[in-house]
């Protein structure tokens, strides 16, 4: 695979960065969810003028609304599957890049209503790309879908982006056809079109990080258990999954997005932004055993019985390595890292120890000056 650098490849991430985003209007679906309101927020220090598009925060309580996120941004409760309304905002707003995070991302939720799941999750992305294909101020669409849209036979060899797309549970069957949906389109109407904009797709892995209270997910749930001073239940205890932290894959697909743009047609494809299979991986007993050392609790973990019932991959790896060599893309935080960052989120929203949203806001330009000192492309 060739190298695609291109001529920014050596400025800084604040003069690069600012340079594709600063003052220019980005879409965001899914803004009010756990990874839309981090990014937004990193597109907002960046200087854009950030248009969100999403049902209310999911959660209560939420990381868009602890931030007060609303004030900075355009907030527009919207539903994708009501197409007339997604295409009206988007061609009222004219967003030139489109980040499509917006989604039922629960897989325990898409058991209990696998219609929703669907609709949401497919139609939702083919309303998106539907409204799009006359709305020429689009250059650039990242739509993220997630490690599961992968057909998965608890293979312990790291997933490569031309692995079969598939789906044991109606959520991962739903970003494989995510994936195929998108495929389709992209063949189909934009890939040879250069007055239409360029659409990739990103797989990541299980993202941690602070802000995050979704259910039926180990790390907030470990969060509310230790806040209550109970002990922590888990389910598959032995399970192993890569983790990374919530900026990495952001970093990636704010990255690919700039080289997007620079270079039309060049990078509109499938891209894996995973953790290293090697030095990431921990089972989820050892990932809560940890949580709970670094929170300083004396409380332990318990396996619930009763939550086993569930299909579950044992194991399910990506393999970054396209990112690495056509982007010069990785993580950079150690799993360690990742959860001593995640922890002390919380630890400082918990106790009140100064400013959330300044705190937030200093993760994210402590991550920065960290991709600097290691040499990262994009910075």
């Amino acid at each position: 695979r060739k190298k695609h650098f291109g001529k920014f490849g050596k400025m800084s991430s604040e003069n690069l960065f600012n340079k594709i985003f600063k003052n220019k209007t980005v879409l965001v679906t899914g803004h009010t969810g756990f990874q839309g309101t981090w990014l937004s927020l990193w597109l907002k220090s960046l200087g854009s003028n950030v248009i969100g598009y999403a049902l209310e925060p999911p959660t209560q309580p939420s990381l868009f609304e602890i931030l007060s996120l609303k004030h900075d941004i355009k907030h527009i409760i919207g539903d994708l599957r009501d197409k007339e309304k997604l295409s009206n905002v988007i061609n009222q707003n004219k967003p030139e890049i489109i980040f499509h995070l917006g989604a039922q991302a629960l897989v325990r939720k898409s058991y209990d209503d696998p219609l929703e799941t669907f609709e949401t999750n497919i139609m939702g992305t083919a309303n998106l790309l539907e409204s799009i294909r006359n709305c020429p101020s689009v250059k650039v669409v990242v739509i993220m879908t997630s490690d599961k849209c992968y057909y998965n036979k608890n293979q312990t060899k790291p997933h490569v982006e031309d692995d079969p797309m598939g789906g044991f549970d109606p959520y991962s069957a739903s970003k494989g056809a995510t994936e195929l949906i998108t495929a389709s389109y992209r063949d189909s109407f934009f890939k040879n079109n250069s007055k239409l904009p360029d659409i990739a797709t990103t797989r990541i892995g299980n993202v941690i990080g602070g802000g995050d209270w979704s259910d039926d997910r180990i790390v907030p749930d470990t969060i509310k258990n230790l806040c209550k001073n109970q002990n922590v239940l888990i389910r598959n205890p032995n399970s192993k999954r890569p983790w990374q932290f919530i900026l990495e894959p952001l970093s990636g697909i704010l990255w690919l997005a700039t080289k997007m743009y620079q270079e039309p047609k060049k990078f509109d494809e499938g891209w894996n932004f995973g953790p290293t299979k090697d030095t990431d991986t921990l089972t989820v007993k050892e990932l809560v055993s940890d949580m709970i050392k670094k929170w300083n609790s004396n409380q332990t973990f318990e396996i619930n019985n009763n939550l086993t019932s569930l299909y579950e991959s044992e194991t399910l790896f990506l393999d970054s390595s396209k990112a690495k060599i056509n982007l010069g893309w990785k993580n950079i935080l150690s799993i360690d890292n990742a959860i001593s960052e995640t922890i002390s989120w919380y630890k400082t929203n918990e106790d009140h120890q100064e400013d959330i949203r300044q705190f937030t806001t200093r993760q994210i330009e402590n991550y920065i000056i960290k991709a600097k000192q290691n040499n990262l492309i994009w910075t």
